[in-house]
């Protein structure tokens, strides 16, 4: 077991390490706050900036992505953990979850600058759309809020 631990540890170091913030947004009409960015549904989140705290960079990352006001920083919900490639580097995510509730009745404004060309408000019983194209680290969200069965398989990221 040391091995793998001093294994695992190698890699770890030759690994960048990001953190990053989100939540799953809910409105006064029960619907949850989806955005549409690189092809795939997503939640709002955002990399957490030197010297702000995670729920400083939940909130801040999710009114910038969806121009809406977030009125309530609840509890956490989760931690997810994705990897990808960036310039050729390996990129290990690591994205804190919260819930969080909004009164703004302003119509969504998509953050054009990161991508994102959608967000939309949905119901728990229209997340089919979501469900059949979004990331593994998305549906652990969802299942962890109950919103959710890992009946269908994700698309892998």
């Amino acid at each position: 077991m040391l091995l793998a631990q001093e294994a695992l540890k190698q890699v770890i170091k030759n690994i960048t390490l990001i953190e990053a913030a989100g939540g799953l947004v809910k409105n006064q009409n029960k619907q949850y706050l989806f955005i549409f960015r690189q092809g795939r549904w997503d939640i709002p989140k955002g990399k957490i900036e030197k010297n702000e705290s995670v729920k400083e960079a939940a909130v801040r990352e999710t009114e910038e992505e969806c121009g809406v006001i977030i009125t309530d920083l609840g509890k956490k919900v989760c931690k997810t953990y994705h990897a990808y490639t960036s310039r050729g580097e390996v990129v290990l995510k690591k994205t804190h979850w919260f819930k969080m509730r909004t009164e703004d009745k302003r119509k969504l404004k998509p953050q054009k600058e990161e991508g994102i060309t959608d967000a939309r408000w949905l119901k728990k019983n229209e997340l089919d759309v979501i469900v059949a194209n979004t990331f593994p680290s998305i549906m652990e969200v969802l299942y962890t809020m109950g919103l959710a069965t890992n009946t269908v398989a994700p698309l892998a990221e």
